[in-house]
């Protein structure tokens, strides 16, 4: 048994979902699961698998002249599509302007942003001063900075000095944190707590009185002597940052918190950037000449809506109420101990928010959601200034939600409304509302309050309050009595949605000059300046070339019984649908070496499908000939499932892993070369389209931006089978198939928005295929694919070197100047 997998067992985790003929199991019905950064135990799984998975890198070295700027590129050899990729990428550095570039997974992406963009830095000083790299995973933070780890050896080789620049990541507390007993957390959340309760400035004073009051020694350190010292040279990845602050005795997260305003690249998450909560604590200080690069942002829009976006429940309010009861014995306690420090409060107050909050370094875990400077600087509005009149104003909030919530039916109005109905029941007007997320951090910075969980869920109700109060269009505000997949039993939720993505980005492409939307599935690439309300001075979409056709996209439409098969809602319950693609997989198994993933649209039909397969007897052809395993909703269960499978696929007995579109496996990890030789999308995932928040942003869209319900359905839908069937392939010298086993991805409407790179290998002959059909093909494909490969048979057509490019080049400008 593996490390990872004994440390599972230790931690309680001991399901593993291994079906096999005697022994099924099915998982239990819930929504798929969304990434978080949180989920530490994945993040290690999704690197130790890339240590292994990664391909062989190429030795160095390439200059290129991309229009006039000298370029280090450290692989022997580049592919056209990352030569045209960064002309693209020049051009909008040069009209300094934002750009939308697609270009598919596995061809050196991010080496491409990386040399171009630095190459771009060092040539013009002044007119970039900072790179800010965002990605959504560690794993991934971690890959972009091994890449310029490569670059910038490359660099010092050629040159023959060492490079005065600075690269490195920052990620959470938790993934950051070498405090002896701190570091032990598994929770983030519990992590940020502690924390606090080490370094907040009010500990820091009582341990001056008192020295039995225990602070963290490595602040300490780097408040002493890291705030004076500038961190030398080079590119630091985590661990190299705790390596670092393990040697001088400073702490690794305030040192990258404080050494990205020095440096020159910074990685780091989405979120740092586009929630306004994080975004005003750790980015602020970020200069406009600065570029900022998103990758794999085919979901950018609902990073957007998520981070400004509020869920308060029946439990959320009762939380609330107990934290009340918690500030408000506090309160009174200090006045009777401390009125001193009360008052110098409200002076502070009455000067703005911002001098309220003299120590937000260390002090403050989250800002405030929304309030622009300006806000910030007026003083807080009288009524809430006094310590217990703001209890009691939130009391009243509170209990104002708490009757809200008591409704007998689904309301849904705008915030005007609200902020209406709540002034005439209540008296609460709109300015104090607007102030209550700060004032709150200000208060319980007054008071010292270092258990941050306790009180999450009163944060959550205050940001709401200064949400609804500061945004009048593009949010909305539900309130369902229950859960429409149980009516019968009374769960009511209050959702302040965001339906405009927009809003948390628009200040990004305002004060930057330049801002790159980029992944290998943004198709079709006109709805992202749509949705995100910004004008591209480019967009761009590249294929793959390929010295062999290693792609083998089929679309499957019938059974070998000519039932036409599709996971539309009238058709879910069809057994002969059910029996077919049953069928399909058991016939891909036994044509099928190594790895085969599956994919379904939700954990719901996934339930319903491989029950019936079991009851049917199908479940015993498809693992007669690999082992069977399920993604589930429990994270250490699919840790584990992941981990077996991989087994299974190194030890030659081959495996089939069964999960869900818009799960962690669709996103966060790849099936390259023999872990993923064929790749079964069943159905078209659509998202839940009764969902009430969904039909809001669908009727915004259609009202402010004038996109269809059914397009942007569509789109939706079609994105995220694009990034399922992507794992498949993850390099030239990788090759699979890709089934999409839906009728529906047959029409013009759904196959146009594939990726432009799996479109060109769709021809017609593939896009209407029985069972029978799809196996003969496939088994004729991985016949080809059987032939010796290896690198000189891709030179001169999918991999270039520069004497090769230089002659292409030539070449393509002769027919360009003989055309014009």
């Amino acid at each position: 048994m593996s490390k990872l997998a004994q440390q599972l067992l230790q931690l309680g985790f001991v399901n593993l979902r291994l079906l096999q003929p005697t022994n099924s199991s099915i998982p239990q019905d819930h929504e798929a699961i969304q990434y978080n950064e949180q989920d530490n135990l994945f993040d290690e799984f999704i690197e130790a698998c890339r240590g292994a998975l990664r391909s062989e890198k190429l030795a160095s070295n390439i200059r290129l002249n991309i229009d006039g700027l000298l370029v280090y590129f450290p692989y022997d050899y580049i592919y056209p599509e990352q030569y045209s990729y960064m002309r693209e990428l020049k051009r909008a550095l040069d009209a300094k302007g934002h750009c939308a570039l697609e270009m598919p997974s596995g061809t050196g992406k991010t080496i491409s942003l990386l040399s171009l963009i630095i190459a771009y830095q060092k040539a013009y000083p002044l007119h970039i001063t900072k790179l800010i790299y965002c990605s959504r995973t560690v794993p991934e933070i971690e890959k972009a900075l091994e890449e310029m780890k490569i670059l910038m050896e490359y660099y010092e080789k050629e040159t023959g000095e060492k490079q005065k620049f600075l690269g490195l990541g920052l990620s959470a507390r938790k993934n950051l944190c070498i405090h002896p007993e701190v570091s032990k957390e598994r929770d983030g959340k519990i992590v940020d707590g502690r924390c606090l309760g080490l370094t907040a400035s009010y500990i820091r004073r009582k341990h001056q009185e008192d020295r039995s009051v225990e602070v963290c020694s490595y602040f300490e350190k780097f408040d002493t002597f890291g705030r004076d010292s500038v961190l030398p040279p080079g590119v630091y990845n985590l661990d190299d940052l705790k390596d670092f602050g393990t040697k001088q005795g400073w702490c690794p997260y305030f040192l990258a918190r404080y050494s990205i305003l020095h440096a020159n690249v910074v990685v780091y998450s989405y979120y740092y950037l586009l929630d306004p909560k994080i975004a005003d604590l750790v980015s602020k200080e970020m200069s406009k000449q600065s570029v900022v690069v998103f990758d794999e942002a085919h979901n950018i829009d609902n990073v957007c809506i998520e981070s400004m976006t509020v869920k308060i429940s029946r439990k959320t309010v009762d939380k609330c109420q107990t934290a009340l009861d918690i500030m408000d014995k506090k309160v009174k306690m200090i006045k009777e101990t401390d009125k001193q420090k009360l008052q110098e409060e409200y002076r502070r107050l009455v000067e703005g928010l911002r001098a309220a909050n003299v120590s937000r370094e260390t002090d403050m875990i989250l800002a405030n959601p929304a309030l622009p400077d300006d806000i910030l600087k007026d003083a807080v509005p009288g009524n809430i200034r006094i310590a217990d009149h703001f209890v009691s104003f939130l009391k009243r909030f509170v209990e104002y939600i708490k009757t809200r919530l008591k409704v007998q039916h689904v309301v849904q109005e705008t915030p005007m409304s609200f902020l209406h109905h709540i002034k005439e029941t209540v008296c609460i007007d709109k300015k104090p509302l607007r102030f209550c997320s700060e004032r709150l951090q200000s208060l319980m910075h007054t008071l010292e309050i270092i258990n941050n969980s306790e009180f999450a869920a009163l944060s959550a109700s205050a940001s709401f309050a200064t949400l609804v109060s500061t945004y009048s269009k593009g949010f909305t505000i539900i309130i369902e009595p229950f859960d429409d997949r149980a009516p019968t039993i009374p769960d009511p939720v209050l959702h302040f949605s965001c339906m405009d993505a927009s809003i948390a980005i628009k200040p990004v492409f305002d004060r930057f000059q330049s801002v790159i939307i980029t992944s290998g599935t943004l198709s079709p690439l006109d709805m992202y300046p749509k949705i995100l309300n910004f004008r591209p001075v480019s967009m761009s979409s590249y294929t793959m070339t390929l010295a062999r056709p290693s792609l083998c996209p089929l679309i499957v439409t019938r059974g070998n019984d000519q039932v036409t098969i599709s996971s539309k809602f009238e058709s879910r319950e069809d057994i002969a649908v059910m029996r077919n693609y049953g069928n399909l997989l058991a016939e891909l198994a036994a044509s099928v070496p190594d790895g085969v993933v599956c994919f379904f649209p939700s954990y719901i039909y996934m339930e319903s499908v491989v029950s019936f397969w079991c009851d049917q007897g199908i479940m015993n052809n498809i693992i007669k000939n690999k082992l069977l395993f399920i993604e589930t909703q429990d994270l250490a269960e699919t840790v584990l499932a992941l981990e077996n499978y991989y087994k299974a696929c190194e030890n030659g007995r081959g495996a089939i892993l069964l999960s869900v579109a818009r799960g962690k496996v669709s996103e966060g990890i790849d099936f390259d070369h023999h872990y993923g030789r064929a790749v079964l999308m069943f159905g078209i995932p659509y998202v839940y389209t009764q969902s009430r928040k969904l039909r809001a942003r669908l009727d915004f869209l259609r009202e402010n931006y004038q996109i269809r319900e059914n397009d942007f359905l569509t789109f939706d839908a079609m994105r995220h089978a694009a990034q399922c069937v992507g794992r498949a392939i993850r390099g030239k010298s990788d090759y699979g198939i890709m089934v999409f086993a839906d009728k529906r991805y047959s029409r013009l409407d759904k196959k146009g928005k594939l990726p432009k790179w799996i479109q060109e290998y769709l021809k017609d002959s593939v896009c209407d295929l029985t069972t029978d059909e799809a196996v003969q093909i496939s088994k004729r494909f991985l016949r080809q694919m059987a032939a010796p490969f290896n690198k000189e048979d891709q030179l001169g057509l999918s991999l270039l070197t520069l004497e090769q490019l230089e002659s292409k080049e030539g070449q393509e400008a002769a027919k360009l100047a003989q055309r014009s």
